[in-house]
């Protein structure tokens, strides 16, 4: 391969539970809106029709346990937990049942936020990056294989801000199951291994300051954490 101008970040690659190979970081889709009390507390309503997506960039995502500075840009620094869901299979146009049988493990990730900037944008009717694709913005925690374990409706949800509740719910309230995301999905893109989805977040979404520290977990996955220090 020729010399390139300079170097790119090596790609961000997430440790698998019982295995000592990796699993590098492609894309980064989010569904938005998918759990409808999150969706209320936001001031609207669940658009039940289809999902909806916005991405995120892999070259800013980190693992849990980090520590990183409050971001630059907002007053109104925003936690959302949810399950992300990763490709191992190509996969175009599936099925249900073939949208499961492409899922390669799940994990516990963090969604963070610039609400401010988020509702600015979106007011306007522009797009939501500089709320949502910052730097350390994807906060991601060691997969599972989806032979170890399942995305069932018992499975608790949640997420403490220094040992305070935040979010506490069931992955019952998914408006839109996992099959469902990644058969809609793959209609518009040639999924493949490297894809990650974050599948949304529950109610209870709130500001976080430096020094607060995060804690999160799904029922049966690796938990996650994440420390806020001052704005560099």
């Amino acid at each position: 391969m020729a010399d390139t101008l300079f170097s790119l970040p090596k790609p961000v690659v997430l440790p698998v539970q019982g295995l000592s190979t990796p699993y590098p970081v492609g894309r980064i889709f989010c569904v938005g809106r998918n759990y409808a009390a999150h969706a209320a507390e936001m001031g609207h309503e669940v658009d039940r029709e289809a999902p909806f997506y916005f991405t995120k960039s892999a070259a800013n995502a980190i693992l849990t346990g980090a520590t990183v500075p409050y971001p630059p840009g907002t007053e109104n620094f925003h936690h959302e937990m949810e399950l992300a869901v990763v490709i191992g299979a190509p996969v175009f146009q599936a099925s249900k049942s073939q949208a499961t049988e492409a899922v390669y493990a799940y994990g516990c990730a963090l969604d963070m936020t610039r609400r401010d900037l988020q509702i600015r944008e979106r007011n306007k009717q522009r797009p939501w990056d500089l709320g949502k694709d910052l730097e350390n913005g994807s906060v991601f925690a060691p997969l599972t294989r989806a032979t170890d374990w399942s995305p069932s409706d018992d499975k608790r949800i949640h997420l403490n801000v220094n040992g305070e509740t935040r979010q506490d719910a069931t992955l019952h309230e998914l408006i839109w199951k996992i099959d469902e995301i990644i058969s809609h999905l793959s209609g518009y893109y040639h999924l493949r291994p490297g894809d990650l989805i974050m599948t949304g977040t529950p109610a209870g979404v709130g500001p976080v300051q430096a020094g607060d520290v995060l804690e999160g977990g799904i029922d049966g996955l690796h938990p996650i954490r994440l420390t806020l220090t001052e704005a560099e």
